[in-house]
């Protein structure tokens, strides 16, 4: 088995969505148990050993509030702050670039900027299992059954549901082999693994958490709220 360790790894984080679907509200900042939402992916990275920089990609307009965050929090790791694309293929790539301008890693974490409850193992598990085949990615096993339906919303095929499973962020990559898939790829894609199986790349699924959710819609927040104060009485039970 290949190994990451003593190799170099950065990480992107994606964060320069619209929040079309939160009412107006910028849900990356939004406050989270008296923390911006992205915080808290932003200071699982800094904990984390193995990372050592960061690419932070925001929306133009948040370019700005993202770098005095970085400023405010005190990160002992370099965070490099830029502007996203159109698409989010087109802000991870914008991501790679910075991270490449300072000093390429062998690694790459892309993470969701509005998934809150990342934690240090699950990074762990994402370098381990990316290891083996230089492609690794969070998820799942789906809970409910699921139906594949035609453009009249007629049921056409029920997959079976131990073959499926939902995927997350963080994934991880051979850093020379994201950015090749990235500069190839031709496709509108919401998922960084699909370019890599699209040239022919194993793609490791690892798993991730059910309390690992997208902050999509305001009700997410109020379930992440609930998530994160259940882990912060954790870990002061054990202290």
């Amino acid at each position: 088995m290949a190994s990451t360790s003593g190799e170099s790894v950065g990480a992107v984080v994606v964060a320069a969505g619209g929040s079309r679907r939160m009412g107006g509200i910028d849900k990356i900042f939004v406050p989270l148990l008296g923390m911006p939402l992205l915080a808290y992916v932003l200071d699982q990275l800094d904990a984390f050993d193995p990372v050592d920089q960061v690419a932070l990609v925001l929306g133009a307009a948040s370019v700005e509030r993202g770098r005095e965050l970085v400023e405010q929090r005190g990160y002992r790791k370099a965070i490099q702050v830029c502007a996203g694309g159109e698409r989010r293929q087109d802000s991870v790539l914008n991501g790679l670039a910075a991270l490449n301008a300072r000093t390429a890693p062998q690694w790459v974490i892309v993470q969701d900027g509005a998934r809150p409850c990342l934690d240090r193992l699950m990074l762990q598990r994402g370098l381990e299992a990316a290891s083996d085949s230089g492609a690794a990615i969070a998820g799942v096993p789906v809970k409910d059954t699921i139906k594949v339906l035609s453009e009249e919303n007629m049921i056409t095929n029920t997959p079976p549901r131990d073959t499926l499973w939902a995927a997350q962020t963080p994934q991880v990559f051979r850093f020379s082999l994201l950015l090749d898939a990235h500069q190839r790829s031709t496709s509108t894609v919401t998922d960084d693994a699909v370019m890599v199986e699209a040239l022919g790349g194993r793609v490791k699924m690892f798993r991730g958490s059910y309390e690992n959710l997208k902050v999509t819609t305001p009700e997410d927040l109020d379930i992440a709220g609930l998530l994160l104060k259940r882990r912060n009485s954790t870990i002061n039970e054990h202290q």
